[in-house]
C-alpha cells in the first residue's frame, strides 16, 4: 500500500492493489452488504443505515465499537463511472445524517484499474486546509484505513 500526505495540496493519496478482478472490488466498495463486512478496522464494525449508490445519492453508516459506541458518517455521491471511478463528499454526522460541524468535510475520489486480474484502487482525499488532515490523522485515520483495507483483502479471498 502506498499512503502519502500532500501538504501543499491538502490531500491524502492512498493506492492499494487487490488480487481480484475489478467487478469484485467495485462491488465491495459500492454495495452496503459488502462494505459492512470490511469498512471498519477491527474490533469495530460498519453498519449501514441507508445507501443509495447513484449520483446525488448517499451512504449513511455507523462505525460501531466493541462497547456499542457509534460514530456516524455520510458520503454524498457526486460522480459515478461504473467499475472505473466514483467520488463523493464525506462528513461526520449524527444518526440522521445531520452534519457535525466540528469536523471538516472531505472529497473522496476512488479510481479502479484492473491489470491481469488484479485491481488497483487509487483514493484521493481532498481537504480545504492542511489542519483538517492533521485532525483526521491524529484520530488514527491512517492506521484504521490500513486495517480496513486488510479486511477487504480477506473478503475478496472468499
Amino acid at each position: 500500500m502506498n499512503f502519502s500526505v500532500d501538504k501543499e495540496n491538502n490531500r491524502i493519496n492512498v493506492e492499494r492493489e487487490f488480487a481480484a478482478p475489478v467487478a469484485k472490488v467495485w462491488a465491495a466498495w459500492t454495495q452496503s452488504e459488502l462494505l459492512d463486512q470490511w469498512w471498519a478496522p477491527r474490533p469495530w464494525k460498519a453498519r449501514t443505515k441507508s445507501m443509495d449508490f447513484r449520483e446525488g445519492g448517499s451512504w449513511l453508516y455507523a462505525m460501531v465499537g466493541p462497547e456499542g459506541e457509534e460514530h456516524w458518517a455520510k458520503l454524498d455521491y457526486k460522480t459515478i463511472n461504473p467499475q472505473k471511478s466514483f467520488s463523493g463528499i464525506d462528513a461526520f454526522c449524527d444518526e440522521n445524517g445531520k452534519l457535525n460541524e466540528e469536523f471538516a468535510r472531505s472529497t473522496w475520489t476512488n479510481t479502479f484499474t484492473e491489470t491481469d486480474g488484479s485491481t488497483t484502487v487509487s483514493v484521493v482525499i481532498q481537504y480545504d486546509k492542511y489542519e483538517d488532515i492533521e485532525q483526521i490523522m491524529q484520530m488514527g485515520f491512517k492506521e484504521g484505513f490500513t486495517m480496513a483495507l486488510g479486511n477487504l483483502d480477506e473478503l475478496l479471498e472468499k
